[in-house]
């Protein structure tokens, strides 16, 4: 099973490439809950490390679109190094200015700072791969490797944050994050025999948005549900474990999600599926909904734990296939753009999840941040059922094979 890896990552380059973006990419989970253990310990109220957490994943899902169109045109490490430099700056503040407990409009101020300008180092891996790999059947497995890689960091990550916060200082998740950022990230744009050549400037008449298929707009409001899901139970989780006296083992808690993210992701990628995209993605939305109605049973991090798990499981599967419903439906000219709105749409829902969930915890304490989340489950999985015929008439219409129908595209 290992095999098609090994072969994928003996590929000149590929290995070093990969190593470095999994150690870029670690802020990307450390970041937010690293904001909100800081916040939560200096202020004093999870409300203003939900709205700051919020700020920073906001800025990164408006901007990080835009860099992407200037990495595109004008390659990885001629925007990247200036923009990470920025965004490193940005933490800097963000560790400073919380760690001298100065007035929050700074706070805010840094954190839209970093997140305008992080990026997405999986992005920028990914087009490497499509440089070094020669066949279709082996970027899929470079694909899957990084999805992979993906869960592994947000497994990591959440860990490592709260066990610094907690253990050691307020500030230290947010200091390691930025030491990986700039290790990771300057590595890895060094590393120039790998980096996709620049594109130029784009053919005139491919600037319309794909945003103007239903369907499209139907998958990235869903996915903003899940968006504000993944940025609710952040707060939420921090805000039980304390209150249950072990905030450090919120990290934990979110690894032991992650963890059934990934196991689930690998099993439904093993598998090959008959069902059309459509209805999977429909089913898996409502199979989200069901894990997280479950908090509603949760009294103790004992309880947590397999809550997390089985929420977890159904994730993996329904990004996986909201994906490849994106992929059947824009133009492969467009795909890109597709698949960015869905990284957006995430990013969006993730700041509005984390600011709602902040605010429901100061009022009603952690059981009200979950609350949100089941919320946001039952609203996506309605919209997804009320939108289902949208979305098989669009993809009945567009005959072209999904990835997981067809890896050679």
């Amino acid at each position: 099973m290992l095999a098609p890896y090994r072969r994928v990552l003996s590929r000149p380059g590929a290995l070093a490439f990969s190593t470095a973006g999994v150690l870029a990419r670690l802020p990307m989970s450390m970041v937010t809950i690293s904001i909100v253990l800081m916040i939560s310990a200096v202020y004093d109220t999870y409300g203003l490390a939900g709205r700051v957490a919020a700020a920073y994943a906001l800025a990164q899902a408006v901007c990080a679109p835009q860099i992407a169109r200037l990495v595109d045109r004008f390659g990885q490490a001629r925007v990247m190094r200036r923009s990470l430099a920025v965004a490193m700056t940005g933490l800097v503040a963000i560790t400073v200015v919380g760690s001298v407990r100065a007035d929050e409009v700074w706070l805010y101020l840094a954190a839209v700072l970093s997140g305008a300008t992080v990026g997405s180092m999986g992005a920028m891996v990914r087009a490497r791969w499509n440089l070094v790999i020669d066949g279709p059947r082996e970027l899929h497995t470079a694909y899957s490797l990084e999805s992979a890689l993906d869960e592994l960091v947000f497994v990591i990550g959440p860990v490592l944050a709260t066990f610094l916060a907690t253990s050691i200082s307020p500030t230290a998740g947010l200091v390691t994050a930025i030491v990986a950022a700039g290790a990771g990230g300057f590595w890895f744009l060094s590393q120039r025999a790998t980096e996709p050549p620049p594109s130029g400037r784009p053919p005139q008449g491919e600037h319309r948005s794909v945003m103007r298929s239903g369907a499209m707009v139907v998958i990235a409001v869903v996915f903003v549900g899940m968006g504000i899901i993944f940025g609710a139970s952040d707060v939420a989780t921090v805000a039980f474990s304390e209150a249950h006296g072990a905030k450090a083992w919120a990290g934990v808690m979110l690894a032991v999600m992650a963890a059934g993210s990934l196991i689930s992701g690998l099993l439904y990628g093993a598998r090959e599926w008959v069902a059309p995209l459509w209805k999977r993605f429909v089913g898996g939305v409502i199979l989200l909904a069901l894990g997280v109605s479950l908090f509603v049973w949760v009294d103790s991090l004992f309880v947590l734990a397999p809550v997390m798990f089985v929420t977890g499981f159904t994730i993996a599967p329904t990004i996986i296939t909201g994906n490849a419903l994106v992929q059947a439906l824009v133009p492969s000219s467009r795909l890109t753009e597709g698949l960015t709105w869905v990284g957006t749409a995430i990013g969006l829902g993730f700041a509005v999840g984390t600011s709602l969930s902040g605010q429901a915890v100061d009022s009603f304490g952690p059981r009200g941040g979950y609350v949100v989340v089941m919320g946001a489950g039952l609203t996506a999985a309605l919209l997804a059922i009320a939108a289902s015929r949208t979305m098989r008439a669009a993809e009945t219409t567009r005959p072209v094979p999904s990835p997981e129908q067809d890896p050679l595209p």
